[in-house]
Parts: structure tokens; sequence; C-alpha cells
């Protein structure tokens, strides 16, 4: 009781301590200009330091998330760079080809993003002057980030996958079934992997991957984990996908070329005509 009622009178008198500074600056600093100005000077070099330490810590700790997905990345990088050594013979790293079967892959920068709307998009800093063309594939190792649909001369836009239309074609592992994923158009990291036959075997965590089956982007992509399943009209499951992608943290992409795509749209139309 005794410690209780020294700790009350010692924040007192610290209280009255810190009212009386307070009043004795704000006197100061009406009491003349110049005073005015020292005051005023010492009020921002305090902010400063304050600012400053605050940025630096959060510097820090972005610093930190960003070299775990260098980290990552370079791992994924290393893998892919040992795969294609096999293929091509062993050859250096900066002698693999940007031409990998039947896709061209192309480095770029996202200059602009969007992440709040229901039709979200990007802008790339590689336009038709750097071999771009439009209904081309946007990566990254983290997964699909969206297809171009305008090119200009040395930018490009396109629509990202959290975008209410678009669709992509993929697969529960690297040889289950495949289905429709689409983004959930809630949260930023939700998909929804549909139209998935209701006698496979479901298993939460399982790894999503793009399924190949479509011209835009390659096989084996890994988009996300699975969650809960749901059953759509008695036939067929819709399951809740967690997606690999940070799309508030894009910055590095890769655009990826079906070089075919002009012979496979050209089949596709004339059969479709025929029927």
């Amino acid at each position: 009781m005794f410690r209780a009622g020294r700790i009350i009178k010692f924040c007192t008198i610290a209280a009255v301590f810190i009212l009386l500074e307070v009043a004795a600056l704000i006197m100061l600093k009406n009491n003349g200009p110049m005073q005015n100005i020292w005051i005023s000077k010492g009020t921002h070099a305090v902010q400063a330091v304050i600012w400053g330490g605050t940025e630096r810590i959060r510097d820090y700790f972005s610093l930190r998330k960003q070299n775990e997905k260098l980290a990552e990345e370079n791992f994924r990088l290393s893998q892919a760079v040992r795969q294609y050594g096999q293929m091509y013979g062993n050859l250096p790293a900066d002698s693999i080809p940007e031409v990998i079967g039947n896709y061209r892959y192309q480095e770029a920068e996202v200059v602009k993003v969007s992440n709040n709307k229901q039709h979200n998009y990007l802008i790339i800093d590689k336009g038709a002057a750097d071999g771009i063309s439009a209904m081309s594939g946007i990566i990254t190792s983290q997964g699909v980030i969206g297809i171009i649909d305008a090119v200009g001369e040395h930018y490009s836009y396109a629509r990202s996958f959290k975008n209410s239309g678009m669709v992509v074609s993929a697969r529960i592992g690297r040889t289950g079934a495949a289905g429709e994923i689409i983004w959930d158009g809630i949260s930023s990291n939700g998909a929804i992997l549909r139209e998935i036959p209701r006698h496979i075997p479901l298993h939460q965590g399982d790894t999503v991957y793009t399924s190949g089956f479509s011209s835009i982007f390659p096989a084996d992509i890994p988009l996300g984990t699975t969650r809960e399943a749901t059953v759509v009209n008695g036939s067929t499951y819709n399951i809740g996908v967690t997606l690999f992608a940070d799309f508030s943290a894009i910055r590095y992409v890769t655009v990826v070329n079906n070089m075919n795509t002009d012979e496979i749209k050209e089949l596709e139309d004339s059969n479709e005509n025929q029927l």
C-alpha cells in the first residue's frame, strides 16, 4: 500500500513537471520571434529524428521480407537452371535460351497496378517495340499474374488475375483433375477452382498448377494450395484455393508468349465454322 502511494505521488509530480515545462515553452515561444524560431527548429529536429527512426524500422522489416522473397526466387531459379541445363546440355546460366519449348519468356517491370476493384489491371514497361504481343501471359515464380489485353509502343496493359473476367485452366497436382480457377472476388489471395468431378478424392493443402490446356500459359506453374470444398449441383466441387502470389508486392514479372498461338487459333476457328 505504501509502495502504491509512492508510485502515485511520483506520477503526479512527473505530470505536473511536464505540464509546467510545456507551459514554459509556450510562453517562451510567444515571447518573441527569435524564441519562436528556436523552438520551431527544435521541434522539427525532434520530429525528424522520430520519423527517420520510424522509417528505418519500417525499411528494415520491409527489406527483410523482400530478402526472403529473393532467396526463394533464387532457389526456384537455380532449380530451373539445373533443369534447363540437363535439357540443353549443361549450358552456363547466361546462355540459357529465352525460348523454351513453344514458349518465349521475357522479363518486365510493373509500373502501375490496381488491387482494389473487381476489374483490376496492371501496366508493364514493355510493349510492341520489345516484341510483346496481346494475349501473352504474365507470370512470376509464385503463379499467374495476368493476361495482356492491349500493347503500346513501350508499355502494355494487362488484366490482373484479380479480375472477375479472368479464368485460367488449372489442375490439382501435376497429374490430377483439371478445372477452371478464378479469383474469389473478395480476398487478395483467394481463388476458387471449379468443375472438379465429385468422385475425385480431395485433400486440403494440395498444390494447384496450371494445366497446360491453354494456349496462353504453360503447364505446371504453381498457383496455390487447396482449402475447403463445396458440392455444386450434386456433381462437381468448388474448391477454395490460397494463392501463392502477393499482388500487393508485384514488381518484376515474366511475359510468356506461346509462339504457336496463331496456328492453334486457326485450327479452332476452322473447326468451329464446320460445326
